[in-house]
């Protein structure tokens, strides 16, 4: 049985302070036994890692460089992260794709820098709201997996995690309704073949307390990636307890 998974991404958010107090808020209220992430700027996997330390919280990077090392000002390496004890890292995120035109060979190329290091890439996919008004949101969903699995193989997944995050609703206040995301979650398991109900497949997209419950209840979505509600140590919390549920 796969293990619900909940991971926050903490996007372009935080400071020593106010980093420091979500954390202690976090950990003083966790009590479930859903595997949890934080991932943090990068600016701050040094602070964070020192406060979870010991803790069931791990540690996750909003990003990797598919290059091991060398002149690439700006960016980190796997090998870097793993001396944080970084357990995930996320590659792929819309966000990434849009502003840095990351594209699908460069997720492929990230995810074996990650698993090179012992790191768990999150693989994020999604179809904007044209693809999905236009009936095709499979076929990229498809596109975009199968890029990856061309390169890794699909017995790398079983050291991964994949994110759907529909562009359309990944900060907008909308969600896709549980039935939405059942359908394109089964429709990944099963590009997966052999190894997809090994694969924790998780569900992101304006996440919150208040819609959790009815998307976990769904028999293909395992946790959740979460950005904004992820910045509130009580409602970050309650998605991590509904996952347990």
């Amino acid at each position: 049985m796969r293990r619900p998974l909940v991971l926050a991404n903490w996007k372009m958010n935080g400071s020593l302070a106010s980093n420091k107090q979500l954390l202690e808020a976090l950990l003083g209220q966790l009590e479930c036994q859903t595997e949890v992430g934080v991932c943090p700027p990068s600016v701050y996997l040094s602070q964070v890692h020192n406060i979870i330390q010991g803790s069931s919280v791990a540690l996750g990077s909003q990003d990797i460089s598919k290059a091991d090392a060398g002149a690439y000002t700006g960016e980190v390496s796997a090998s870097m992260l793993n001396e944080f004890d970084c357990r995930f890292a996320i590659i792929g995120h819309s966000e990434r794709r849009q502003h840095h035109a990351e594209t699908d060979a460069d997720v492929a190329a990230k995810f074996l820098a990650a698993q090179s290091q012992g790191i768990k890439p999150v693989v994020c996919i999604g179809e904007s709201l044209e693809q999905r008004e236009s009936g095709v949101a499979l076929e990229v969903i498809s596109t975009q997996l199968n890029t990856v699995i061309n390169v890794v193989g699909l017995s790398a997944f079983v050291d991964a995690v994949i994110a759907y995050e529909p562009v359309w609703a990944i900060g907008t206040g909308k969600t896709a309704t549980p039935e939405q995301a059942q359908d394109v979650h089964r429709h990944i398991r099963s590009l997966l073949g052999e190894v997809g109900d090994k694969v924790q497949v998780l569900y992101g997209g304006s996440v919150k307390s208040s819609n959790a419950t009815e998307l976990f209840s769904q028999p293909d979505i395992d946790g959740a990636l979460v950005g904004g509600a992820s910045l509130d140590a009580s409602e970050f919390t309650a998605i991590c307890v509904a996952a347990d549920c």
